[in-house]
């Protein structure tokens, strides 16, 4: 059997992969593996539960919830909340662990389940692998004052609007900033949190219905947001995802500004402020080689991971670091936050816009991103990428010539007989050449 949990909880098509009844039969088994110290204690655990807006949330929240309490675990329900503000209000509660039911960025026909555990930290694959299992074994029932309540957190909302207000480092007085929550999890905070910062807030993309979720707006969808900034001559613009745990920008001309530009502006004003532990920014292998080469210039050195949040959270727990993220936007504060903050980020990013009276375009020129092009070549055996000589030895060329302002970069595919050629260059035509270049080596070499 293939395994249940993906990169990130259980996602899939709702009333599809994810139906009720897996919904109930995940919550009991979650609640038997997150929830054994408190149950061999005699005692209930107790859970935190929130959900984005898609309609679907409604049957597998309640579904959840059912399978919570039925297994003894108390469930202190949220409502729609960021997949933030659940890991935040894990740690705040002191509760057990919690579940976020999100597809994140996906359209509104699919949904996810992620658990967290103690603390809001993700799960590592251990832990989801012994959810798994305990999926085969008979579900545990107790019975009379054993069986878990429902409640409804009534304060959660507050509780995480007052955490991010806290970590301002300066209001945010006199900004005009565009805020696209995507019709989603941020709908009603995010909006609130800029404003009680002092800024003059638009708001688009705050109307879910249940259907609209990432539908034309928010992180994936910017063509709006930059409408908006440019017609209402705002500061910035601030985009969600669905579920709020990412955050992209857009300066007062509308130009985009990805997660590397965010991180690298952030890095910096955390080591002028002695915040940056270490002077270590963690992000992933596809950041841009221009973060990389830019902050070595400020004395800040960029530790590298595999492509996703959870390796970048990894490696800063490991040591102790204080920022990391991924070109998408997933931005992670250790000092404030156990995963990635949408709405953190967007304060954090606009209060550097306050503080130094500088455009986010100004800002933004702490780097010059290289041009990087990226070819998938298909039907391929990705297994071999790794360890076949002719495929190395086109590399080790490329990487010569490329010299310190360029690289290569091979990744196989987790899903898919493809890999995915990667090349950054000191100009887009030397980028295209070399990774024209080097996929016709890999098609060539690895055809199956």
């Amino acid at each position: 059997m293939s395994r249940l949990f993906g990169t990130d909880g259980v996602r899939g098509l709702a009333n599809g992969l994810l139906t009720a009844e897996l919904a109930l039969s995940l919550a009991q088994a979650a609640a038997v593996v997150l929830g054994h110290e408190q149950m061999a204690a005699g005692k209930r655990p107790r859970a935190v539960l929130a959900r984005d807006p898609r309609a679907s949330g409604e049957f597998i929240s309640a579904a959840v919830e059912a399978g919570l309490a039925s297994a003894g675990v108390d469930v202190y329900n949220a409502g729609v909340l960021p997949t933030p503000a659940a890991a935040f209000l894990i740690a705040d509660l002191d509760a057990d662990f919690g579940v976020m039911i999100s597809a994140s960025h996906n359209p509104a026909p699919d949904n996810g389940i992620k658990f967290f555990a103690r603390g809001g930290h993700k799960l590592p694959d251990q832990v989801e692998d012994a959810i798994e299992a305990q999926l085969q074994r008979d579900a545990y029932r107790p019975v009379g004052t054993n069986v878990g309540r429902i409640q409804r957190f009534a304060d959660a909302e507050d509780r995480y609007v007052v955490h991010l207000l806290a970590t301002l480092p300066h209001r945010l007085d006199g900004l005009t900033v565009v805020v696209d929550c995507a019709h989603g999890a941020a709908s009603g905070c995010s909006p609130q949190v800029f404003k009680d910062a002092g800024a003059a807030v638009i708001v688009i993309g705050a109307e879910p219905d249940g259907y609209n979720i990432n539908d034309g707006v928010g992180s994936t969808h910017l063509e709006e947001l930059i409408d908006q900034v440019r017609q209402h001559g705002a500061d910035l613009g601030i985009a969600h995802d669905g579920d709020a745990d990412r955050c992209l920008a857009v300066d007062h001309e509308g130009t985009v500004i990805d997660g590397d530009q965010i991180m690298g502006i952030l890095a910096v004003a955390l080591k002028e402020a002695g915040q940056l532990k270490d002077d270590v920014l963690v992000a992933t292998v596809m950041s841009n080689l221009g973060l990389k080469l830019a902050l070595q210039e400020r004395g800040i050195t960029v530790k590298e991971t595999a492509v996703g949040d959870r390796y970048v959270l990894e490696a800063m727990r490991a040591s102790g670091y204080s920022l990391g993220g991924e070109q998408s936007g997933h931005v992670i504060f250790a000092d404030y936050a156990t995963t990635g903050d949408g709405v953190l980020t967007g304060l954090q990013l606009a209060a550097q816009v306050a503080k130094t009276g500088q455009s986010l375009k100004e800002l933004a020129t702490v780097m010059t991103k290289l041009p990087q092009l990226m070819i998938n070549v298909p039907n391929v055996d990705k297994n071999r990428a790794a360890s076949d000589a002719g495929v190395a030895e086109a590399v080790l060329k490329a990487t010569a010539e490329l010299g310190q302002t360029g690289r290569v970069l091979l990744r196989p595919s987790g899903t898919e007989a493809l890999v995915r050629v990667m090349v950054e260059a000191g100009d887009m035509e030397t980028a295209t050449r070399v990774c024209n270049e080097l996929a016709g080596v890999v098609k060539e070499r690895l055809a199956i």
